[in-house]
C-alpha cells in the first residue's frame, strides 16, 4: 500500500484543493501559489462571500495556467450559513473523481470580531455569530469533504487550518479571536488524531498586508509590521511539497 503521508513529493499531484476565504488576502495569494504546484486536469474551488472577486480570480488563474487545464470553480457562500457548507460540499462532490490523487483542504476563512473587554459580551447571540464563521464552519466543512472522499488506496488527505499565535497566547480584549484560534486548534489536532489517513497542519501565517491587519491598527493603534501575503503564502506551499511535518503539527512563519 502506498504511504500517504510519505515526504517530498514535487508537485501537489492531480487533485482538488478546496480554499475559503479566497477572494482577498492570504487565500488570493495561495490560490496563486497552489495552482503553479497541482498537476494538469486538477480542481481548484476558491470559496468567499464576494462572486465578483472570485470571477476575477477565476479569469486570471484560467489564463496562467493554460496548458495545465485547470478546472477552477468559483463558489460564493456564506460559510456561517449550513447553506453555504452544503453548496461548498455539492461542487466538490461534483468534481471527487477517482482519478483525484490529493484531497487538500484550506480553512483559511475568519474574522477578527469585536476588540473589547471580557464583559462586554453579554450577548450569546452575538458570540454564536461570530463562532458559527470561525469555529462551526470549518468543522461541518471539513467534515462534509470528509465523508465525499473516504480514505482509499493512493489518495493523499491534507487539511489546513490557518491559525493564529492566539491559538496559543491569551491576549486582553481579544476574547473572540483568541476562543475562536484555540478551539480550532484542537479541533484539527483530534482530527489529526482521529483520521490517521489525513496529515493535519495548524499554521500561523504572522502578521500580513490585509484588510484585518488594516483593521487591528485602526483599532488598537498597533503597527504589527505587515508582510505582504505571498512570503508567507510560500513559505505554507513549501511545508506541503516538503510533507515532512507531524501531522495535528501547530507551525508559525517566523519558526520555519
Amino acid at each position: 500500500m502506498s504511504d500517504i503521508n510519505s515526504t517530498n513529493p514535487r508537485t501537489l499531484g492531480r487533485g482538488i484543493c478546496i480554499i475559503t476565504g479566497a477572494s482577498k488576502g492570504f487565500g488570493q495569494a495561495l490560490a496563486y501559489q497552489v495552482s503553479r504546484s497541482l498537476e494538469p486536469r486538477s480542481v481548484l474551488l476558491l470559496v468567499a462571500r464576494s462572486g465578483p472577486l472570485l470571477q476575477e480570480m477565476k479569469e486570471e488563474l484560467q489564463s496562467a495556467t493554460e496548458e495545465q487545464q485547470l478546472v477552477v470553480h468559483c463558489v460564493a457562500v456564506d460559510l456561517r450559513t449550513k447553506e453555504g457548507v452544503d453548496e461548498t460540499v455539492r461542487v466538490a462532490r461534483q468534481e471527487a473523481v477517482d482519478e483525484i490523487e490529493h484531497v487538500l483542504l484550506i480553512n483559511n476563512a475568519a474574522s477578527l470580531g469585536d476588540i473589547a473587554k471580557f464583559e462586554t459580551f453579554t450577548n450569546p447571540d452575538e458570540v454564536n455569530s461570530y463562532l458559527s464563521l470561525n469555529v462551526s464552519s470549518p468543522l461541518a466543512l471539513t467534515a462534509g469533504i470528509l465523508k465525499l472522499c473516504p480514505c482509499r488506496l493512493g489518495l493523499r488527505w491534507s487539511v489546513v487550518n490557518l491559525s493564529s499565535m492566539f491559538a496559543l497566547q491569551a491576549l486582553p480584549s481579544w476574547v473572540l479571536y483568541c476562543t475562536a484560534k484555540a478551539a480550532r486548534n484542537m479541533m484539527f489536532s483530534v482530527l489529526a488524531k482521529e483520521q490517521q489517513h489525513v496529515k493535519v497542519l495548524s499554521y500561523s501565517p504572522g502578521p500580513m498586508d490585509t484588510d484585518m491587519q488594516k483593521e487591528i491598527l485602526r483599532l488598537t493603534n498597533v503597527n504589527h509590521n505587515p508582510m505582504p501575503c505571498h512570503e508567507s503564502a510560500a513559505k505554507l506551499m513549501k511545508l506541503l511539497l516538503d510533507n515532512n511535518f507531524s501531522s495535528g503539527a501547530h507551525l508559525d512563519f517566523f519558526d520555519v
